[in-house]
């Protein structure tokens, strides 16, 4: 289970072997040094700060490890039959072309939305005198059950909260500036934090890339 934590760069192309376009994403992926382990999980963090710019308790907790402050810190379960220390690194060639992964990140918020716009409604009539087109109408009878059920689709506050996308093919990997660049797009804005991990779902298959 074990994986990366990264930042999004941005979206571009590459060619296959048989000359098709392959839209990606380009992801900063580690390195992300080992800060704790635990049962099942090990901690780790991302993105070198300056110690001003965090609380002085983590401060001393990077101290203490003799690690460079990082920005971001993120528990993954462990990798069944590997032994991890304080202190390794965890680089990009945790992952080689062809293997599917898993992309998990924060999506792009879109501020308070419609019923129609967050959850496809079809709406109401568009002719014959209606003035409800796009309106919420009803939510629930008046006696039975006398209320609104919990969960209910309204509108409200859209995107902003966790996506994971599943089985995305690595097309290349960049050891020497850290870059794992992504079949298809993953969640977040540009500059976005993501974790990436081994593939849950999907077995791994190797593909053959243009250079």
């Amino acid at each position: 289970m074990i994986g990366l934590i990264g930042k999004k760069i941005g979206m571009t192309q590459v060619f296959a072997a048989d000359n098709s376009q392959v839209g990606v994403t380009a992801i900063e992926a580690g390195p992300c040094p080992v800060l704790m382990i635990k049962d099942k999980n090990v901690q780790l963090g991302f993105e070198v700060v300056p110690e001003k710019k965090i609380k002085k308790p983590q401060a001393g907790v990077f101290k203490k490890l003799n690690i460079p402050a990082r920005k971001v810190i993120k528990e993954l379960s462990k990798e069944a039959n590997v032994e991890y220390k304080v202190g390794d690194e965890l680089k990009v060639d945790l992952f080689t072309e062809g293997d599917f992964v898993d992309v998990s990140g924060i999506s792009i918020g879109k501020g308070f939305a419609g019923g129609m716009k967050r959850w496809h409604w079809k709406g109401g009539p568009r002719t014959h005198g209606s003035t409800s087109h796009r309106r919420v109408g009803s939510i629930g009878s008046s006696t039975t059950p006398g209320r609104v059920f919990r969960g209910h689709n309204m509108p409200g506050h859209m995107g902003n909260e966790k996506v994971t996308i599943q089985n995305l093919k690595v097309i290349k990997v960049d050891l020497a500036n850290n870059v794992l660049l992504v079949e298809g797009a993953v969640p977040g804005h540009k500059n976005g934090y993501l974790v990436i991990t081994k593939a849950k779902k999907k077995a791994n298959k190797k593909v053959v890339v243009k250079k």
